[in-house]
């Protein structure tokens, strides 16, 4: 598809519109395919590289320029900048059923190697491939949502899981050293949120390996740093505690 915009005549191909109904009229941005969702999903931070032109438009096809006067009034601004980012986050990207339909697939993919990377079964170690959390997400009738990021979705989608599979988020295995006299004080402080301590050696310093859950490390990173102003530290030994070979759903 190509567009002309008889305003200033720049010929857009290859274009993704995103639309916005607010204050009564329609308003309408040129994107390049594939770089709004990129945008949505956190990957792409330059706005250029997503607008094909920095103009709003009533009709993108038919290249009617918005009125500053109109976005003023819908937007309560006439930064366009601004503007495009609130189209961007909030309008609906118009697309063919066909292409929506790809891209609801690639997203549900994407999905299940997300939380196949991140999870195990808890009670064997091992992961479960990307093949089988597909089944399982299929199983529990799991509708993707094309307006919020995979990564938001597969910790959603881990979950749901956990009501029908053996699945939590592999732990992560730390080390850390703390002064002997803040020991015994931050030790207490630490044991909600440590899994399974693995070795601990008291002496002029605690020295502890553990297991955690990878959403309490920066709370534990921050607790050490804090209650030892800067004396402790901590070590990721390995992102994830997992065995060899892949996990079978029977």
């Amino acid at each position: 598809m190509s567009i002309f915009t008889p305003t200033n005549q720049i010929r857009l191909t290859n274009v993704a519109i995103v639309r916005m109904k607010k204050g009564g009229k329609r308003f309408e941005i040129a994107c390049y395919k594939n770089k709004v969702m990129s945008w949505r999903a956190g990957a792409e931070k330059d706005l250029d590289e997503v607008l094909q032109t920095d103009k709003v438009f009533m009709n993108v096809s038919k290249g009617q320029v918005a009125k500053k006067e109109d976005l003023s009034k819908a937007f309560g601004t006439d930064d366009v900048t601004e503007i495009c980012k609130q189209i961007l986050a909030k309008g609906e990207l118009q697309v063919s059923d066909k292409e929506r339909q790809t891209q609801l697939e690639q997203m549900f993919r994407d999905i299940a190697t997300i939380v196949a990377e991140k999870c195990v079964n808890p009670e064997t170690k091992r992961p479960y491939t990307v093949n089988l959390i597909e089944r399982a997400m299929k199983d529990i009738h799991y509708s993707v949502k094309a307006n919020k990021s995979t990564k938001q979705q597969a910790l959603e989608v881990i979950r749901q899981l956990r009501e029908s599979i053996q699945i939590q988020r592999a732990h992560m295995r730390l080390r850390f050293v703390v002064p002997a006299k803040e020991g015994k004080r931050i030790k207490e402080k630490l044991k909600s949120l440590i899994k399974v301590v693995e070795s601990e050696d008291f002496d002029d310093q605690l020295e502890m390996v553990c297991l955690i859950d990878p959403g309490c490390y920066r709370e534990i990173d921050e607790l050490i740093r804090c209650e030892t102003k800067g004396k402790g530290s901590v070590e990721v030994l390995s992102l994830k505690d997992v065995e060899e070979g892949d996990e079978k759903l029977e």
